[in-house]
């Protein structure tokens, strides 16, 4: 098995396991409040975090010098995850996904004023197209539009500015120390709002909190492996297979099926988001030194 294939296999797996404990949270929202689902999801990631640092070179790799950063990139992430799961109470699955993609296209046009970055007219123009995907899909002027789309693009408006701090600061940082850091802060903020919206859980609810934690650290660990043995080009891709999961789920749990114009606006973004990939490549091909 080569090692592209390798990667490929094991972002596939990590999505199958990011779109199960999107359904897991989704299920524990009918009855939990966000708040309380990632306290208890950080709570079983966090020693799971761990202990994969541990076989991973030893503890030392949670060491840093820049606590403040850590800090602010737990507070972006507490608020992804609140957004992300609130939306995921409030819309269908499939379309949760589908609204969630659009983050990567936020990363692009962010690292501009944040980064310093330039976009070529290719990568604006395919942004572009993407962001009419996501109005497609919310349908602002439509029936069909709720306060969850605007949550859920929200979600991924923090997602995008967490990739960019990590884009920033990572490589000044273990991988393992920033996310043990960004888990503890979303653990003790949560925490602290446990005695206003604490609900007691049924016995197999206890089951869906622990699920969520370890799929969420698994997604993690399959994604980071992904990138490992495959270049990013070539791994990414397979990131929009959470669209084909989140379809089966939504309609295996809850009878959801997408409408023609999910179906849509998802194509647009999720081709979108291809086109950037591949500009890219491209773009890092051209600009290895040959011998």
């Amino acid at each position: 098995m080569t090692t592209s294939l390798k990667g490929i296999l094991c972002m596939c797996f990590g999505v199958l396991f990011l779109a199960l404990g999107d359904a897991v949270s989704k299920w524990l929202g009918e009855v939990h409040s966000p708040l309380q689902i990632i306290f208890f999801r950080a709570l079983v990631s966090l020693p799971m975090i761990a202990l994969l640092a541990h076989f991973a070179g030893g503890l030392r790799k949670l060491r840093t010098k820049r606590p403040g950063v850590h800090f602010l990139r737990g507070l972006i992430y507490t608020a992804t995850m609140v957004c992300f799961v609130w939306g995921l109470t409030l819309l269908p699955l499939a379309e949760a996904t589908a609204i969630a993609f659009v983050a990567p296209l936020f990363v692009t046009l962010l690292s501009v004023p944040l980064l310093g970055e330039r976009i070529d007219p290719p990568v604006l123009i395919a942004s572009l197209v993407g962001f009419v995907g996501v109005l497609i899909v919310v349908r602002p002027n439509g029936d069909a539009f709720q306060i969850g789309a605007l949550v859920l693009v929200g979600a991924a408006l923090f997602y995008a500015l967490m990739m960019i701090t990590a884009r920033r600061y990572g490589a000044r940082e273990h991988l393992w120390a920033m996310l043990f850091y960004m888990t503890c802060v979303p653990l003790a903020v949560t925490a602290l709002t446990l005695p206003w919206v604490w609900q007691t859980p049924l016995p197999w609810h206890w089951v869906g909190f622990l699920a969520s934690g370890i799929l969420g650290v698994a997604a993690t660990a399959f994604i980071t492996l992904a990138f490992r043995f495959a270049p990013a080009a070539i791994a990414a891709p397979f990131d929009y297979t959470a669209m084909l999961w989140a379809v089966l789920l939504g309609w295996w749990f809850w009878g959801e099926m997408p409408d023609l114009w999910v179906w849509v606006g998802s194509a647009l973004i999720m081709g979108s988001g291809l086109a950037v990939a591949y500009h890219d490549r491209r773009t890092t091909l051209k600009r290895r030194p040959t011998a």
